[in-house]
């Protein structure tokens, strides 16, 4: 095909073609998939979700696919729903017809009372919820569906700030007897030293295995102390831990709550804070009041029903340091700006929406 002289001088010179040809398809393949990105767009589109003002950054892109695509979790929910059965005056209640009816239930309809149970045990996945007094989780069982009336009847700022969406006991346990994203106290998880305890440096669950304080979870959603940054002086006087001033240490403490709350919601810090702002409460996204409110929420839940119930407990349900597992953001969202997708779980369940009587819409 060439020249016999060409193919003389190409033994007695070779060359690595391979080189320039690797490089050469790199290129054209770079050059193309561009072409075609600005041809027919990227597959892979996004949407944001605008937490404040245009060209502040104030923004959280998600790829569309992973908005489309449902939680898991949705599906097992959607099976175990059913209509409630309006009452028309005069039916037998639960309260006289079943054994072991929790506070507060002793009025419903037995149709209501029988769907509700059913639906309780398949959310919490114990098969026989309420059936043996005798039981720790019927006791627990009973603490907690005040809890959830409580939820929705009182937190609705926290709970619907986006529109309805409501509490279960499925948000929280999926089909578990124990939720995940429960939590328990690491104590000391060294020496105390320098006039700050060393809690950190040590991977812990709840410090979401970073070298943040350990601690947070603890000062901010049991103890409920305020949250607070460094100064903006240059020099604050104090002792760290002992004066109540806002340290360096108490800011690394609050950066270990907000690492917490980003994981627990799938977000960023500009869900809720302005970028070129974070220190300034008056620059501040709607999402900053709910997550505010969501603290208190989660307090609430532990100082009110959670650590009480846990006299109930066995040792078996207690952490390493013999202390109760406690909510947190995780244990509802679970990943998700608004749990289970934003997915209404209430509106089929108003007997867990008040402590009053429920609303069936007649």
């Amino acid at each position: 095909m060439f020249p016999k002289w060409f193919d003389k001088w190409n033994r007695e010179n070779p060359r690595d073609i391979y080189g320039p040809a690797i490089a050469i398809g790199v290129v054209g393949g770079a050059v193309f998939a561009a072409t075609m990105l600005v041809a027919f767009g990227q597959p892979y589109a996004t949407d944001s979700l605008q937490t404040g003002p245009r060209g502040t950054g104030m923004s959280r892109p998600e790829f569309k696919a992973d908005l489309a695509r449902p939680d898991p979790g949705i599906e097992g929910f959607l099976a175990s729903t059913s209509a409630p059965v309006v009452p028309q005056g005069g039916e037998e209640t639960a309260g006289a017809a079943r054994e072991n009816v929790p506070p507060g239930l002793e009025d419903l309809t037995v149709e209501n009372y029988d769907r509700l149970l059913a639906a309780m045990r398949e959310w919490t996945g114990i098969p026989d919820l309420f059936n043996d007094m005798a039981s720790y989780q019927t006791s627990v069982g009973y603490v907690m569906i005040g809890m959830t009336q409580n939820l929705n009847e009182n937190w609705d700022g926290h709970v619907n700030a986006n529109k309805q969406v409501g509490v279960t006991c499925y948000t929280c346990h999926q089909g578990k007897p124990v939720p995940s994203g429960i939590w328990f106290d690491p104590g000391q998880v060294s020496e105390t030293m320098a006039g700050w305890g060393a809690v950190q440096n040590r991977a812990t669950p709840v410090s979401q295995y970073t070298s943040l304080p350990s601690s947070a979870l603890m000062a901010y959603l049991v103890e409920g102390e305020p949250v607070n940054v460094h100064s903006l002086e240059s020099r604050v006087a104090g002792v760290p831990g002992k004066d109540d001033y806002a340290s360096i240490q108490k800011a690394e403490q609050t950066y270990s709550l907000m690492n917490y709350f980003a994981n627990s919601l799938g977000v960023n810090c500009v869900l809720c804070h302005n970028s070129r702002a974070f220190y300034d409460p008056a620059q501040v996204t709607p999402q900053w009041g709910t997550a505010l409110l969501g603290r208190q929420m989660v307090n609430e839940l532990n100082n009110t029903y959670i650590m009480p119930a846990g006299a109930l407990l066995p040792e078996t349900r207690l952490g390493p340091n013999g202390d109760v597992p406690k909510a947190g953001c995780t244990t509802c969202h679970k990943g998700y700006q608004q749990p289970l997708q934003g997915t209404n779980v209430i509106g089929d369940w108003p007997e867990l929406a008040t402590t009053g009587a429920p609303d069936y819409g007649n």
